[in-house]
């Protein structure tokens, strides 16, 4: 049994054929996904959807790329409202991301400081409410450890899409997160992501899609979906030197124990 911790289901790509999706990741020994918000409006389609289909657990959060679409703090008691729903597995997707070029509005310093405010807004409704936090981090790695840190010990984040060190991984885990590996640890050019994914404990690290982006070898260059995260659990089980069902286990276990609801 595998759970896929992330996958964008209410994404455009999946509009047309979202049954034939879900029917394909349980054959494939998928029985349950976590499905992470970018807006209150994402939230909202996936609180549907979740209502529809048992086996799919929204998250609700604005994508730091989306902080954009909120301003002062009034929007926070929608994100409260939707978070309160009984089928709410976890706040997400937030945290910061400093890639992308600040959207029309901002310069480079006021779009940092929006992305903290709406961050921590949102972790303080996860510490209110008891829900966990799907972190996004892009090359804002001190930044967020510095937003985070005050709420260590109130709430459990998992840093998604995890690329770095086992030493950066292990600062998270001794602060009790945890971290997620996707698809790019099957790539041939990801020795550093491997080495992580071979030397995390057990009940540190989950596995997750990102879907529909991230495809795992042998499917990379194609639309992601849940069922190709038994792809990455046959990687990372093959580094560990575990099973496939030893490992499965262990991360559903690691999932039912972060997320609620599953």
């Amino acid at each position: 049994m595998l759970i896929d911790t992330h996958a964008h289901l209410d994404h455009r790509q999946f509009t047309a054929d979202l049954p034939e999706v879900m029917q394909r990741a349980l054959a494939a020994g998928v029985t349950q996904w976590v499905a992470p918000a970018t807006s209150l409006g994402s939230a909202r389609r996936l609180l549907a959807l979740s209502h529809e289909h048992a086996v799919l657990h929204p998250a609700v959060g604005i994508h730091p790329c989306d902080a954009d679409s909120v301003s002062g703090e009034a929007w926070v008691d929608d994100l409260r409202a939707l978070a309160k729903d009984a089928r709410v597995a976890a706040m997400g997707e937030i945290g910061l991301d400093y890639y992308h070029a600040p959207p029309e509005g901002f310069d480079l310093a006021s779009w940092k400081a929006h992305q903290a405010q709406v961050l921590r807004l949102q972790l303080e409704v996860g510490v209110e409410l008891g829900l966990n936090a799907i972190i996004h981090t892009r090359d804002s790695h001190d930044d967020l450890l510095a937003q985070i840190r005050p709420f260590t010990g109130r709430l459990r984040a998992v840093f998604h899409c995890f690329t770095g060190t086992e030493a950066q991984a292990r600062e998270l885990i001794e602060m009790g997160h945890l971290v997620s590996f996707t698809g790019i640890v099957t790539f041939k050019n990801s020795p550093v992501i491997q080495a992580t994914a071979r030397a995390l404990p057990a009940g540190s690290f989950m596995l997750e899609t990102d879907s529909p982006y991230l495809a795992p070898v042998p499917h990379r260059g194609k639309r992601c979906e849940p069922a190709f995260v038994a792809e990455t659990a046959r990687c990372v089980s093959a580094l560990r030197g575990v099973s496939l069902e030893e490992l499965a286990a262990e991360t559903a276990a690691t999932a039912r124990g972060f997320f609620r609801g599953l």
